[in-house]
């Protein structure tokens, strides 16, 4: 059975950091492009950030660009989320999901994802 599972989500202040992981069990994750999207209270869910199979290429949302870093450790079947200065728009629940393309990107759409986390909420306080 394959499963996605994120964890690191928790309740901050404005300004502070959290490290997001997405552990993979059933799969081999470094066989696929990872990708984060978020579902804020209210709000559609969007996407955060991608990295494809190798690490290579990473994709970040206008609204993250220079606050978030993705990275995924492949022997260790993991990836990475790091959020610096966080704002209280930041908040929502954030999904890991996995997509099963062959080349070296990463996709920004739901539809191309085959897996999905549970999801771990972020909150972030003013």
């Amino acid at each position: 059975q394959v499963q996605l599972v994120e964890s690191g989500g928790g309740t901050v202040q404005a300004g502070d950091s959290l490290r997001l992981s997405c552990a993979a069990a059933g799969i081999t994750l470094r066989r696929y492009a990872v990708t984060w999207f978020r579902e804020a209270p209210g709000k559609e869910r969007e996407f955060v950030t991608a990295i494809s199979s190798s690490g290579g290429n990473t994709y970040y949302a206008d609204s993250v660009k220079g606050r978030v870093t993705i990275s995924r450790d492949n022997a260790k079947n993991t990836v990475s989320l790091q959020m610096n200065s966080l704002k209280p728009e930041d908040t929502a629940i954030y999904y890991c999901a996995a997509d099963s393309r062959k080349d070296d990107y990463a996709s920004r759409y739901e539809r191309d994802m085959v897996y999905w986390g549970k999801g771990t909420l972020v909150t972030v306080s003013s």
